[in-house]
């Protein structure tokens, strides 16, 4: 009997077109297992989960640990991963460009691109640019501000999807579809105070004149906007040639 694992809709609605039974995936950038999950559920033969976040690799063992002979949790940089070239059949990246750069992006996609096999699909799941007045862009800049101004990077980066697909076509995927997966998205209060979260502890390596008003209005956002909807998440698959 197989196990069953609880699986995000839009992971799900992601991956319900996908030849995922029987092959080898990949998770990149696995978080919480969300797409770790859904890949196990619909009978991947086996799982890579990657992921740089030792928190999050032991969330995801812990989430999936029943299919241990089908999953292997590597914890590793996506840029240098310890995958064989052409060995994946599937690849998701479930709201992980969002929090990469643009260069961290092409990187990782040249990686991605290195361990898939011909005719590999790929699955690519993020969220637009926020529209014109959503209140939760002001949150995300401030935590922008405050990630840059400690680390040198964004903390966020929202591609349309078009970039994502020029990005990818770039090392040689072929379009296949995008579907919308969430519209508007909702964004909850857990959400908000997880990315203010981010925002206060970058603030905090900071000097007090910079740090600190920047932590305060991360609360007050929070404070003030409770849960938003706005935005759109998207899904974009994609596919190698065969023999490529």
């Amino acid at each position: 009997m197989r196990e069953r694992w609880s699986v995000p809709e839009t992971v799900a609605a992601a991956l319900s077109d996908r030849p995922v039974d029987g092959r080898v995936c990949l998770e990149a950038g696995a978080g919480h297992g969300n797409a770790t999950a859904g890949l196990l559920d619909a009978g991947a033969a086996s799982v890579y989960a990657v992921t740089d976040d030792s928190d999050h690799a032991d969330a995801v063992r812990e989430r999936c640990g029943d299919a241990t002979d089908r999953l292997a949790v590597l914890e590793a940089d996506l840029r240098q991963t310890p995958i064989a070239d052409d060995s994946v059949e599937l690849v998701t990246a479930h709201a992980l460009c969002n929090v990469l750069s643009p260069a961290a992006l092409d990187a990782v996609a040249a990686e991605l691109t290195r361990v898939a096999a011909p005719g590999a699909h790929l699955v690519v799941d993020d969220y637009a640019p926020l529209p014109e007045g959503a209140a939760v862009r002001d949150l995300f800049a401030v935590e922008n501000a405050a990630v840059e101004l400690a680390d040198g990077r964004p903390a966020l980066s929202f591609y349309p999807a078009s970039t994502l697909r020029s990005v990818f076509e770039g090392h040689g995927w072929r379009f296949d579809r995008e579907r919308t997966l969430l519209d508007p998205v909702p964004w909850t209060e857990r959400h908000l105070a997880a990315h203010a979260a981010v925002a206060t502890e970058a603030a905090g390596r900071l000097s007090p004149e910079l740090g600190r008003p920047l932590g305060r209005r991360a609360d007050r956002l929070v404070e003030a906007i409770g849960s938003e909807s706005a935005g759109r998440m998207y899904s974009v698959a994609m596919r190698l040639p065969d023999g490529a």
